[in-house]
């Protein structure tokens, strides 16, 4: 089945039920590189139960995997995950039970050749107030189904860094095993565990996940700006420009102007930017 646009703007699930426990949090955690320093009390507080167990911000994104754009027509093989956007609106606690609503917000027809963006939304309440407690967006680019009969367009324009130096930076390594690791959060793709695989479509080992990377901008955050205060963070929205591989060093260079952080991450080996137009949006 072809991409259809009327198709894609009917999708949409509703009422879905979703629980996490404090395990999904301290795996969460562990799998974006908290932890490192087992003594560090900082760290701990995000990795042990025995305190107040805190939450890092973009668990968010992987409590409600779905499968909404399951039967959407499009080319698989030709699909990237091209932006990332989180709002909370009161801060994660670290378990809960929760009722997920997610549609397709937004579609647009890049031209045949050309590729197809496609925006989804999913909004977050928790089950025992029935209050909103996040909305997820993210926006695929569909490289192979432009042409499908959609608005044109690009979506919406990303957010600006500013034009000067950096306010501060902050250089994490990641670790050779730590795609392994963060897929037991939910992305079970073998393109992140498989070496034949990764070297089938082009890349030399198993890449990193992208919402992984994701994290670890969040955790450069986290530790940087907020001084481990987990409850600052209401907004976190991205857009991927290169994959990173186990093992490489990721330097989040960050701006910030009243609650706004703008960030842009960057590879210390191959001087490669793989997260651009970062927006961190702090709680007033």
């Amino acid at each position: 089945m072809a991409m259809n646009y009327d198709h894609l703007m009917s999708l949409r699930m509703e009422d879905m039920k979703f629980s996490y426990s404090d395990r999904e949090t301290i795996l969460y955690a562990l799998g974006v590189g908290f932890g490192r320093d087992a003594l560090d009390k900082n760290e701990l507080a995000f990795t042990f139960e025995g305190g107040k167990l805190k939450t890092v911000p973009t668990l968010a994104v992987v409590l409600t995997r779905n499968s909404l754009l399951a039967d959407c027509g499009w080319n698989y093989s030709k699909v990237l995950h091209g932006e990332q956007r989180l709002e909370l609106y009161r801060p994660l606690p670290p378990q809960g039970d929760l009722i997920a609503d997610a549609h397709v917000s937004e579609a647009y027809d890049k031209g045949e050749g050309k590729g197809a963006l496609v925006l989804s939304e999913i909004n977050v309440r928790l089950k025992s107030d029935g209050k909103p407690l996040f909305k997820v967006g993210s926006t695929i680019f569909a490289r192979g189904d432009g042409g499908f009969g959609g608005p044109a367009g690009n979506g919406p324009a990303p957010h600006q860094v500013p034009d000067r130096m950096p306010d501060t930076s902050c250089i994490l390594e990641t670790r050779t095993d730590q795609a392994l690791l963060y897929r037991l959060s939910g992305d079970r793709n073998p393109l992140h565990a498989d070496p034949g695989l990764a070297q089938k479509v082009g890349f030399p080992v198993p890449i990193l996940h992208g919402l992984c990377t994701y994290g670890t901008a969040c955790r450069a955050l986290l530790t940087t700006i907020c001084d481990y205060d987990h409850t600052m963070i209401c907004g976190f929205d991205v857009r991927f420009s290169a994959p990173v591989y186990p093992g490489e060093t990721i330097i989040t260079d960050m701006w910030r102007d009243g609650n706004i952080v703008s960030f842009e991450c960057r590879l210390k080996e191959r001087d490669v930017v793989v997260i651009r137009n970062g927006k961190c949006t702090l709680f007033s």
